[in-house]
């Protein structure tokens, strides 16, 4: 085997360990420069001079932690500031989390998206409580078991709230370091991010895990960004890393191209009497859970269809009015919507029906405080305030 060069001063212990990684077939070659614990003075100084203060970050207990790196996931970290305030506001440690109903739950989590998250912190919540005592448990072994946590939600808790030496890779990392050592690795491929985390373990600094898995994340962050150009004369690691000395930081992270979404067509209906509008709740099961959304049908419906649909169940309406197209997407589907704002005289003949689909019939006021109707929506649930409002 060839043998490898080193980014920096050469580690003296456990500097075999990526030499005998093996990677799928697909995937490129094994990088010919390996992590040393040169990296880490670097980073740690870099971290220390300009870190952005985060609430989790000044008060980092380990339900602050957990909570932080669950909506931190697939979301900015300037989104996810206010939703962290609220929801600490009303569950403010982990037995208001495991007692909380599940529709207050999802409202709080309303806008964050991917609400299976929120689930599995209430479950996760449930059993801390009862096999834990209603502490977090400080090993990674015990939080790799808890639903919603993986390697990287654990190693974030047990380095940054109780000082133990875990990495923390996600893709952030994976695309620092595939860009540091010029990895022409798929990202993407468990194998490959299983290998960086058994290296990263050998070049962990055992006084300050925490600080150096956050310091990861702030470069992936704030300097070695997914989207632009990487801002190289910013980084730490400016004089080490092989893409900006190739010229080649546009070509990493590798990944494998993922297959195209789905594309569904729906037609929105935006149902209102003079002081109610119409939702019915998704299935437990399956994409959105258990959430509220306005009624809807299949397709891209025309004025006439919509009206028929109206009349099956019982509605006459007084006025259609085409609403604008919007578009959301999911991780693997994507949602075309055309919308109608349908005025009829009363909602509450529905109810009686035994035919009738499900639906509820709420104030306009309450879609923001009681019921949780998720950001796909978000282009016609505003159609429903500027109603209240043209109301008044």
């Amino acid at each position: 085997m060839k043998s490898k060069k080193t980014v920096g001063r050469k580690q003296t212990a456990d500097t075999g360990r990526m030499a005998d990684t093996e990677v799928t077939a697909d995937t490129e070659t094994v990088p010919d420069t390996e992590l040393t614990d040169s990296i880490v003075g670097p980073l740690l100084a870099w971290y220390d001079r300009g870190r952005r203060i985060l609430p989790w970050r000044e008060e980092p207990t380990s339900y602050h932690v957990w909570l932080s790196e669950i909506m931190l996931q697939q979301t900015r970290v300037e989104a996810v500031k206010p939703y962290y305030d609220r929801f600490l506001r009303a569950l403010p440690d982990v037995e208001s989390l495991a007692a909380v109903e599940e529709e207050k739950l999802l409202k709080l989590w309303e806008g964050l998206g991917y609400y299976n998250r929120a689930r599995n912190l209430k479950k996760a919540a449930q059993i801390v409580m009862e096999e834990h005592g209603g502490l977090m448990p400080e090993t990674y072994e015990a939080l790799l078991a808890l639903p919603g946590i993986g390697s990287y939600t654990a190693g974030a808790i047990v380095s940054i709230a109780f000082g133990k030496a875990y990495p923390a890779v996600d893709g952030n990392v994976l695309r620092i370091l595939a860009r540091l050592r010029a990895d022409g690795r798929d990202i993407l491929d468990a194998k490959v991010k299983k290998a960086v985390e058994e290296e990263l373990s050998g070049v962990m600094p055992k006084d300050r895990p925490g600080d150096f898995n956050q310091a990861l994340m702030e470069l992936g962050a704030t300097v070695c960004i997914p989207n632009g150009a990487p801002k190289c004369e910013s980084c730490p690691w400016g004089t080490i890393c092989r893409a900006r000395q190739e010229q080649r930081t546009a070509e990493f992270p590798k990944k494998a191209k993922k297959k195209p979404r789905s594309v569904e067509e729906r037609t929105i209906l935006v149902i209102q009497d003079a002081d109610r509008v119409a939702l019915r709740k998704r299935p437990d099961r399956g994409l959105l859970a258990g959430m509220y959304e306005f009624p809807s049908m299949e397709g891209h419906c025309k004025e006439r269809e919509v009206a028929s649909y109206l009349r099956e169940i019982g509605l006459s309406p007084i006025r259609i009015k085409e609403l604008p197209p919007a578009k959301h997407i999911f991780t693997h589907k994507e949602w075309h919507m055309i919308g109608y704002l349908v005025r009829v005289d009363e909602l509450a003949g529905l109810e009686a029906g035994e035919e009738t689909p499900p639906f509820v019939f709420v104030e306009p006021e309450e879609t923001r405080s009681a019921y949780p109707i998720p950001s796909a929506f978000a282009a016609y649930a505003a159609q429903v305030e500027m109603g209240r409002k043209q109301g008044k």
